[in-house]
């Protein structure tokens, strides 16, 4: 059973996975001086952290993308197949493009580079256990740069979004919420959100409207799921 949004007086309980001990212990002793929020446990490697989340079920996961030989982006996949609430705010050196990328395909809420300033972190813990997806300034310059690019290179805005993503994105356009969209698709309500969350960061949106004026733009949305033909 996943954790699900902190209740409104509850703690926002926070797990921090990083390789290097002076940072994951200068982490969690920032974290823990911020009111409402508690550090539930510490991971170091891909495999302790995907441990630690099955067993605490933390609202928000810190996450370094190097973990020393493994992948944070891997271990973001894999919590995120066990606890699909869990919002994943990776806080990592890699500041590549490559690296970046990465993190939002397999789910991350939220990118900051290490040497964000305790109020940015804290803005950004808060914002992704609300449901946000939060980049850093910095960050959030270069991925709009790397989807301009992609876009002129391969045609629409919408030219990275999977299949799925692209029924999401098309009743999403024609007014549907979550549950509806859920009930057409044969998902279930956490699923369509991460969807959302994925083309949010494919095309470069922070929210829903934003969404929808780009799709009408773009001459999406124009058909109902019903009157599209049998999936192959």
């Amino acid at each position: 059973m996943s954790a699900g949004p902190p209740h409104a007086g509850a703690p926002t309980r926070v797990a921090v996975v990083d390789d290097h001990p002076v940072f994951r212990i200068g982490m969690t002793a920032l974290l823990e001086e911020l009111p409402g929020v508690e550090v539930v446990g510490e991971a170091d490697s891909h495999r302790a952290a995907v441990e630690l989340v099955v067993a605490r079920s933390p609202d928000v996961v810190v996450m370094d993308l190097d973990l020393d030989g493994d992948s944070g982006a891997a271990a973001t996949r894999e919590i995120l197949g066990h606890r699909p609430d869990t919002a994943v705010l990776v806080v990592t050196g890699s500041a590549d493009d490559e690296s970046l990328f990465a993190a939002i395909r397999a789910g991350a809420r939220g990118y900051l580079v290490k040497g964000a300033d305790p109020d940015e972190v804290e803005r950004a813990i808060r914002s992704v256990a609300a449901g946000t997806l939060v980049l850093g300034p910095e960050v959030a310059a270069r991925a709009m740069d790397h989807l301009v690019t992609a876009r002129n290179a391969r045609g629409g805005s919408f030219a990275e979004l999977t299949e799925r993503e692209r029924d999401v994105l098309e009743l999403v356009s024609r007014g549907y919420d979550n549950p509806t969209i859920a009930r057409v698709l044969a998902l279930s309500s956490k699923t369509v959100r991460n969807y959302l969350y994925s083309i949010f960061a494919k095309v470069g949106v922070v929210d829903r409207g934003g969404l929808v004026a780009l799709a009408l733009d773009e001459g999406v949305g124009v058909r109902r799921p019903e009157e599209r033909g049998p999936r192959p």
